[in-house]
């Protein structure tokens, strides 16, 4: 590992691994678009016949320069990050390789798919870090079963995986508020020290989105797919369990609130024969460009003002 070079000087290599996850993203995204498989459009979504022929499952790319950036720059010293980075590429190539099929995966295959990543992810991070459960607005630590904190985490990263994942379809929109969910538990490790080790890794994440909106701001050229959003759902759900689960419910609210209402109400229709929200599209950023005219510029920007107001609401809670 590079840091073995750099025991003196470990800003100076985050630095660089920052600067590795932003280039390394913008230029091999360049350079490997025309490879990647092209978008066959969505029927049902809005604006959907837009997408067809971009370049899509660029997650794939994403999520490599990421794990790169990771094992190379970020110091480790032991298996529990390079562990993270084999369970982010999981979800990405099950991601990517739907994106590439002709037709798309089942439903219940995915699921399940999810679900084994989920497991390996709430193992590992039960085994390195133990099942205390930090409740930070009441300054409260609980410690519970293994078993049942391993019940619970994947429960969490389960539906991260597919309410973030549910949210990418505006340009922009995904990637945007990911960023804002992210430097919100960056800002929240700050200000408790929980899980600073997080911290770097975070970043990261940032930077490589911030050179994938470099193509993906609206009219974009080149969409994640479920190579990028599933990743991403699993990430925001591991920082939650390092600093505190239920704090994901504020700080990931417009993913759940997008993303997660369209899961219920498909849920319930096919499972209890139950219809509700009849006059509400999902996912909700369907329903605010098709029925209440706002164009995808103001999609993203408002939905995620919101969140980032709700998460400087809950930072200013936090003692």
């Amino acid at each position: 590992m590079l840091y073995l070079l750099f025991q003196k000087h470990l800003d100076l290599l985050l630095a660089l691994g920052y600067i590795f996850s932003f280039a390394g993203t913008a230029l091999c995204l360049c350079l490997l678009r025309n490879r990647l498989p092209q978008d066959q459009g969505r029927a049902f979504a809005v604006n959907g016949e837009k997408s067809k022929g971009k370049a899509r499952g660029a997650g794939i790319i994403m999520i490599a320069v990421l794990a790169i950036s990771v094992l190379l720059f970020i110091p480790s010293e032991n298996l529990e990050y390079p562990l993270y980075c084999l369970f982010l590429v999981a979800a990405m190539l099950t991601g990517f390789f739907d994106d590439a099929s002709k037709k798309p995966w089942n439903e219940y295959l995915k699921g399940a798919l999810d679900l084994a990543i989920a497991f390996g992810l709430a193992f590992t991070f039960c085994f390195y870090n133990g099942s205390d459960i930090h409740f930070l607005l009441l300054s409260t630590v609980v410690t519970v079963p293994k078993w049942l904190f391993i019940i619970l985490a994947i429960i969490l990263i389960w539906a991260s995986i597919n309410v973030v994942n549910c949210t990418d379809g505006v340009d922009g929109l995904c990637a945007s508020l990911s960023i804002v969910t992210i430097l919100g538990f960056f800002m929240l490790n700050l200000k408790t020290g929980i899980a600073d080790a997080v911290n770097p890794m975070a970043i990261s994440f940032v930077m490589m989105l911030l050179a994938y909106l470099l193509f993906n701001s609206s009219p974009s050229t080149i969409l994640m797919g479920d190579a990028g959003s599933r990743p991403l759902g699993l990430f925001i759900a591991l920082l939650a369990l390092k600093n505190d689960p239920i704090l994901f419910l504020p700080f990931a609210l417009v993913f759940i609130l997008d993303g997660g209402l369209g899961l219920i109400k498909v849920s319930l229709l096919r499972f209890l024969k139950i219809s509700i929200m009849k006059n509400i599209r999902t996912p909700l950023h369907d329903h605010f460009r098709k029925n209440k005219g706002w164009s995808d510029t103001q999609t993203v920007f408002r939905f995620t003002v919101v969140q980032a107001a709700l998460i400087i609401v809950v930072l200013s809670l936090i003692r």
